[in-house]
């Protein structure tokens, strides 16, 4: 318990580093800013329709089983909604080839530019980190395309309807199942066959889960969404590169000691 409250290596922690860390170094800012403009339009023209035509109702649909916390549980249901179908078209048609660079650029800076070699090319030189970043020579997915996420997504919404305990519900249930694909882009750096995957994810469940509900409180947030997404990306690249500074430190400790050489032994 003492662990996953540690400010250093809480994944929950992370898409708000992830924030923090954007803000700070401006080679990531270029990627943000060639999508601004879309992001900005996309976001208010969804969200501005939503409330003008559905939150009302969904309100007096709500308020026949909750009362005074319809108000409520209808904008989290709306804001819900909104993010789904914005990130549904963002992510189809925008954003998940700037993820990837957002991602890699992360872990270059970081120190681990070898693991990202594994995947594309690296220039040696370049005026800063993403200039630096070649074309992928495989496959490059931040987070594949998941029907089942999206149809879970959309049963789940319902929860909302539940007073008082549905909204968590909601956020926590949506967070177990969005959280392991942030990782997507860094177990095909590994190239972790399917199987291990698995595994690594299920050792690391509670992690992922509460790593996946703040990231996707945070792209709640109304026109801010997406910029959330792109710096939850951040944190995501932040909680790789920790995890392979443990895996480092780990090998280091597994090598055999060599024998010291002694001068008198040789004689």
């Amino acid at each position: 318990m003492a662990r996953s409250l540690n400010v250093n290596s809480a994944a929950w922690l992370f898409p708000f580093r992830g924030i923090l860390y954007y803000s700070t170094h401006r080679f990531l800012w270029p990627l943000f800013k060639a999508r601004l403009i879309p992001i900005i339009l996309l976001s208010t023209f969804i969200y501005v329709l939503l409330f003008l035509f559905t939150y009302i109702p969904q309100v007096a649909f709500l308020a026949i089983f909750q009362g005074r916390t319809a108000w409520i549980s209808g904008a989290f249901l709306v804001l819900g909604e909104g993010a789904a179908i914005v990130a549904a078209l963002f992510e189809a048609f925008f954003v998940d080839e700037t993820l990837v660079d957002i991602f890699d650029a992360v872990l270059v800076n970081e120190g681990h530019g070898e693991l990202v070699t594994t995947s594309r090319v690296l220039y040696p030189q370049g005026d800063n980190i993403v200039q630096r970043l070649g074309k992928p020579t495989k496959g490059a997915v931040y987070a594949p395309f998941s029907l089942r996420q999206i149809v879970e997504f959309v049963i789940l919404l319902p929860l909302n309807l539940v007073p008082v305990a549905g909204v968590p519900m909601f956020l926590l249930l949506t967070g177990y199942r969005a959280g392991p694909f942030h990782h997507w882009r860094y177990f095909q750096l590994l190239n972790v066959p399917k199987k291990q995957r698995k595994e690594r994810i299920r050792q690391r469940q509670l992690h992922y889960t509460s790593f996946g509900t703040v990231a996707l409180l945070l792209q709640l947030v109304p026109i801010f969404s997406m910029f959330f997404l792109m710096t939850t990306a951040v944190g995501s690249a932040l909680w790789a590169s920790e995890l392979e500074n443990r895996r480092g430190l780990l090998e280091q400790r597994r090598e055999p000691a060599i024998p010291r050489y002694n001068d008198e032994e040789a004689a």
